[in-house]
């Protein structure tokens, strides 16, 4: 995927330019990380069609999807897209099996019956989008998605609004979807642990200019640990005590117990190694 785009808009603290210019292998997990309103969100609607550049060209699988200086502008319906939206944008009127289908370029029941199964909605499928849980309409979102059978999945903060358990679990089919597809997939998201797990490459966009790129620990790890005192060790155990996690780590000949959120320990197991690190005399884990 190459793009090379350049777009005014509309900020809180007035105009200001999308200004990206990113490239990356294909069947990879990109990450679109910032603050809100630094454009993540727009470069996604680019990507897809859904809202046209100033300038530039975007290109995905070899093929050219917007080039300004060409007059290339292909219309969403001919990319080959699956976007799944942060408010997962269901048909209200429509079952779970109608608004996946929806998605389809012509209909194939056998591959519907697939997406229904991959997503584990197949008892769901009569229901209507206001019965279902927030868990259950992001796997319509994403079915639907997939229906097109895309070259390339935009997620916009596919899971911000769902709990920790659901959200755990979904990034787990996730990375089970984006490998069985061999997709090249793009999720926009501003949380740490999520980046961590899911994530490949990231990108980090400020007012509208990517500022930095690399792999999530390049970037984050050191950034979040320089100049505070720091450990590396390995996990031993991973405790549940009420609302927060005592993970064990062995440092040196010592062993470390430390008090750590449901986000720290997300994707972290027995025998990892990572970093602890203090803050404020605040201590926190880093996966490594």
């Amino acid at each position: 995927m190459k793009i090379k785009i350049k777009k005014i808009l509309k900020g809180k603290k007035g105009n200001f330019s999308l200004d990206i210019n990113i490239s990356t292998k294909d069947n990879t997990v990109i990450t679109i990380f910032g603050k809100s309103g630094s454009g993540k969100t727009t470069l996604l609607r680019a990507i897809a069609g859904l809202l046209q550049p100033d300038k530039g060209y975007i290109e995905v699988d070899g093929k050219v999807w917007f080039d300004s200086s060409k007059n290339i502008n292909l219309p969403p319906q001919k990319r080959k897209v699956g976007f799944v939206f942060q408010d997962y944008a269901l048909f209200p009127n429509m079952t779970v099996e109608e608004n996946i289908a929806f998605g389809m370029e012509k209909k194939d029941t056998s591959f519907l019956e697939y997406l229904l199964e991959l997503v584990s909605l197949e008892e769901l499928r009569d229901r209507k989008p206001h019965t279902l849980s927030g868990g259950q309409k992001q796997r319509v979102a994403l079915a639907r998605a997939l229906a097109r059978k895309p070259d390339i999945l935009l997620l916009d903060e596919p899971l911000s609004a769902l709990d920790y358990e659901t959200r755990k679990g979904l990034q787990d089919e996730l990375l089970k979807i984006h490998r069985e597809f061999g997709l090249t997939t793009v999720i926009v998201s501003h949380d740490f642990s999520e980046v961590f797990r899911l994530s490949e490459f990231v990108f980090v966009i400020d007012k509208g200019k990517v500022i930095k790129k690399g792999k999530p620990e390049e970037i984050f790890i050191q950034e979040r640990i320089s100049g505070k005192v720091k450990f590396s060790g390995t996990v031993l155990s991973i405790e549940e005590d009420e609302t927060v996690f005592i993970v064990s780590v062995l440092i040196g000949n010592n062993v470390v117990k430390v008090i750590a959120d449901p986000e720290e320990v997300e994707g972290l197991k027995k025998g990892d190694n990572v970093i602890v690190a203090t803050k404020a005399f605040s201590p926190f884990i880093l996966k490594v």
